[in-house]
């Protein structure tokens, strides 16, 4: 069985913000991050939705845990489930703002992170399935400015790399 974390970013919601008034955000993805090691983005930039809607990326990816090939990923499950005190927000969403075709000067922009613990998925030993999540404001982490819907399949990995420290 090939050991994999199964994730899909399904959509996105907005709530009334900085972020709905500026009118410099227009087009925006989503990047997906396995701590240092791994960044997925969404191949589609969409435009901004507006009061109440949903932009729908369905977006899926893999991150492949297989023994052979990634050593430090597994190493880095292992650490996750092993100590205690390791941030548990291993899975980090970033929506980007990013500028339209003739605003070439303007940088594609962080502006909100999602959060998925996946020290919680093995404790709860629940996946996460088509659940909407806080995205948080990058410029105040207290502030939510939406929701993104995803699903992160973990737990068969995630109780393969935990037999894999018991047996160590």
């Amino acid at each position: 069985e090939v050991e994999k974390i199964w994730i899909k970013i399904t959509s996105l919601s907005l709530t009334e913000s900085r972020i709905t008034a500026d009118e410099t955000i227009q087009q925006l993805f989503v990047e997906c991050r396995l701590n240092s090691f791994i960044a997925e983005e969404t191949p589609l930039s969409l435009p901004k939705p507006t009061g109440g809607q949903r932009i729908h990326y369905n977006y899926s990816t893999v991150i492949n845990l297989d023994k052979e090939d990634n050593h430090a990923e597994r190493e880095y499950l292992k650490s996750i489930l092993l100590k205690p005190d390791l941030p548990a927000d291993s899975l980090k969403f970033t929506v980007v703002s990013d500028p339209p075709d003739d605003e070439q000067d303007l940088e594609c922009e962080d502006i909100g992170f999602a959060y998925v613990s996946l020290k919680e998925i093995f404790q709860k030993q629940r996946d996460i399935i088509e659940q909407d999540i806080d995205v948080f404001d990058s410029q105040d982490a207290s502030t939510v400015i939406g929701k993104l819907r995803v699903t992160v399949e973990a737990l068969n990995a995630l109780r393969s790399v935990h037999e894999e420290c018991k047996n160590e």
